[in-house]
């Protein structure tokens, strides 16, 4: 872990990892040697919105244009005027704003096979560009976490993205961005339908949205056991980050080479406070932050 300073973080994580490799207290059997991830804000930047949530508005705004009568109606309402309170939202991952916006994404895709959606989110990748850092969004990636997710596989944990967001829109790039297969992003999905020979996406959230105790259900579902480590930046990464033994909790606290905030992750750090969680300083821990 070159990219970590010395410290309590990153001491603790290598502790972690040797106790669950080792022969007595705390060895975890290689079967449940899970570990799961929060995408936005934790492996990638989400400032000053989820990269994701910048592909589904402008695929919105079509949806409107298309059928004006969704102007009145949420989220098309706050897209349309700019709603910066709803935007807030949806950046926090509050769950209200956030189960909108994935009704909405349901019904924009309704009907599309897999193939047309992958198309169109790697064409929008492809020429995404952070305004402040000047670089692809697949590039501002934590080279720290980058790291540490190595050291994981390395000690025989499979390791896992659990997304608040679209589960199908990080499949098309978490392999080449993050080195995790696609068959390992949990997240929140649309049921599908198999017809003349095709896949076809419905206008249902499949096992509803991945937030809050949404993580913890969405994993055991994938794979069949709870997470040995975890790793998130808000509230809404809270239950994901309980159910695991050992828990890590990223603090955005490094205005001149990311962000500063706190928003949204209120509770989060309340509760690290009070059990013990491994509070991860980008400022302090990370000697550098993309790779």
């Amino acid at each position: 872990m070159e990219s970590w300073n010395p410290g309590a973080a990153r001491n603790a994580i290598l502790d972690f990892v040797e106790r669950a490799t080792s022969p007595g207290v705390g060895f975890i059997e290689p079967g449940d040697r899970i570990a799961t991830f929060d995408n936005d804000g934790t492996l990638w930047v989400e400032q000053p919105l989820p990269v994701q949530f910048n592909f589904i508005f402008a695929a919105l705004i079509e949806a409107v244009k298309e059928t004006p009568s969704l102007a009145t109606e949420q989220p098309y309402k706050a897209i349309i005027e700019k709603d910066h309170d709803f935007f807030e939202k949806v950046g926090l991952q509050d769950p209200d704003a956030v189960s909108a916006l994935e009704g909405a994404i349901a019904r924009a895709w309704h009907d599309s096979t897999p193939d047309r959606f992958e198309s169109e989110a790697q064409s929008f990748l492809e020429g995404a560009r952070s305004e402040r850092f000047g670089r692809p969004s697949t590039e501002l990636v934590y080279q720290p976490m980058m790291e540490l997710l190595e050291l994981l596989r390395t000690n025989g944990f499979r390791v896992f993205i659990c997304s608040g967001g679209g589960r199908d829109f990080m499949r098309v790039m978490s392999d080449n961005a993050f080195g995790i297969p696609r068959e390992n992003v949990i997240g929140s999905a649309p049921r599908y339908e198999f017809r003349v020979g095709q896949l076809h996406r419905t206008d249902e959230v499949l096992g509803g949205v991945a937030l809050g105790a949404g993580k913890p259900e969405h994993i055991f579902a994938a794979t069949g056991r709870l997470p040995a480590i975890a790793g998130g930046n808000s509230d809404g990464d809270i239950e994901m980050l309980e159910a695991a033994s050992f828990r890590i909790l990223i603090s955005h606290d490094d205005a001149e080479r990311e962000f500063t905030y706190t928003e949204g992750a209120e509770r989060a750090f309340a509760e690290a406070e009070k059990s013990g969680w491994t509070v991860v300083s980008i400022k302090n821990d990370w000697k550098v932050v993309f790779g």
